[in-house]
């Protein structure tokens, strides 16, 4: 006689963010027998490795209004999911949980430890407290509804499992796409999103590692039928070997990620180095340095404190200003160049930076087809999916691993709700 199927209460395929908040809030709302299932030999590797390996949790946006804009694809349709579980509440649940995090100047939230250890101890923590059974190197491989209610699930290496309820939280992989749409569901084809920007040739490689803040950025580029696409953001911006990063480039692209995808990720950037002065301002900072640093050099004399000297020496150069020309002998030609290219220098942008450091993608199963309060699906009773699977993604800040609390924890809740004990 053939032996009973290990049965499951509840199987959560993915052991990264939203994965390990779905299945704790499960558990701890009164589920038993939840089992996690990671394909890697450590769970929450995303989380060790982001924010440079400080982990930024969330963003410091209280207003689920507000929150909503920062997020370039599903926004407004979180709106109502924010509404129950948002930035405050995930501050909340972690220090609950033992875990304290602290605000910075720009409104970023990291664990007052400064390592994202800190984090992924607190979640294994919680989720070992809570009864959770974690299965590293397990991935699911194939899904399939049974016709009475519940899952059959197939392991890698042919173990063979069922449930009740099933959350996928596969993040971006590919894998997580498949077994959605095997269980009937659409999948917005995923792009990039949240990656920096290559010049090629860069003529500004000479000043790798300069950072300007703040930066308005411009982005152009031809859209399908002969129009023009523009995305504007302002922020820090960081010069790299290959092009710009910083986090005015990444929000750049991930408002502009299925654009520059369709454009071959070719485009024209205009930067205001002057952090959006008038004209008419730069014109009087000129002004200013002729009459009270007449007899320096330009080169040893910015028109701004801010600007970068390196930066400043650079346009110098390409403006074909001598740098030794005193402000007082600057030609107004010249003024009137080294204005512009501050107020409007242009660059070809010609792909994506070299390294793959986008850690989103814009795409995944289409919102409409979820209930957004619950995260189950409107195709498959007991089917709930999470985080990164689903059509969403943020700019950064930390609001990629907001969408992954909130919506693990509304799934965890609405299966314990749903009586899966």
């Amino acid at each position: 006689m053939a032996s009973e199927l290990e049965h499951w209460s509840l199987v959560v395929a993915g052991g990264g963010p939203a994965g390990f908040m779905a299945a704790i809030a499960a558990a701890e709302a009164g589920v038993r027998r939840v089992l996690v299932l990671e394909s890697t030999p450590e769970p929450l590797g995303k989380v060790l490795i982001s924010g440079g390996g400080r982990c930024n949790v969330t963003h410091a946006c209280w207003d689920p209004r507000d929150l909503v804009r920062a997020y370039p694809r599903g926004g407004q349709a979180l709106r109502g999911p924010f509404s129950r579980f948002a930035a405050g509440d995930a501050v909340a649940w972690f220090a609950d949980h033992g875990l304290e995090l602290v605000e910075e100047a720009d409104g970023r939230l990291f664990p007052s430890s400064n390592r994202s250890s800190s984090v992924i101890a607190c979640l294994r923590g919680a989720a070992e407290r809570a009864g959770v059974v974690l299965r590293r190197q397990s991935a699911l491989v194939a899904a399939s509804a049974n016709p009475g209610g519940g899952f059959a699930l197939e392991v890698r290496g042919g173990q063979q499992l069922c449930c009740d309820r099933l959350v996928l939280a596969t993040g971006s992989h590919p894998s997580g796409r498949r077994l959605a749409e095997g269980l009937g569901h659409g999948v917005v084809p995923p792009v990039p999103s949240l990656f920096t920007l290559a010049l090629r040739p860069n003529p500004l490689v000479a000043l790798a590692g300069v950072v300007m803040d703040p930066v308005d950025l411009e982005l152009e580029l031809a859209a399908p039928g002969g129009a023009v696409e523009r995305f504007r953001q302002r922020g820090p911006l960081l010069i790299t070997h290959w092009g710009f990063s910083g986090p005015a480039t990444l929000r750049l692209t991930a408002s502009a990620a299925r654009a520059l995808q369709a454009s071959g990720y070719r485009a024209e950037l205009r930067l205001d180095w002057s952090g959006g002065r008038a004209e008419p301002e730069l014109e009087a900072w000129f002004a200013a340095c002729r009459r009270d640093q007449a007899r320096r050099q330009l080169s040893n004399a910015r028109p701004w404190p801010e600007l970068s000297r390196r930066l400043w020496q650079h346009l110098l150069e390409q403006e074909g200003v001598e740098p030794e020309r005193r402000w007082a002998d600057l030609p107004k030609r010249q003024q009137q160049g080294l204005i512009e290219a501050l107020h409007r220098s242009r660059y070809a942008v010609a792909g994506r930076g070299p390294f793959g450091e986008e850690f989103v993608t814009a795409g995944g199963v289409a919102l409409g087809e979820v209930n957004l309060a619950t995260m189950e699906s409107r195709r498959v009773p007991g089917l709930h999916l999470v985080g990164e699977l689903l059509d969403v993604d943020g700019i950064t800040g930390g609001f990629n691993f907001q969408h992954c609390w909130s919506s693990g924890w509304l799934a965890g809740q609405a299966i314990a709700t749903a009586g899966a004990t």
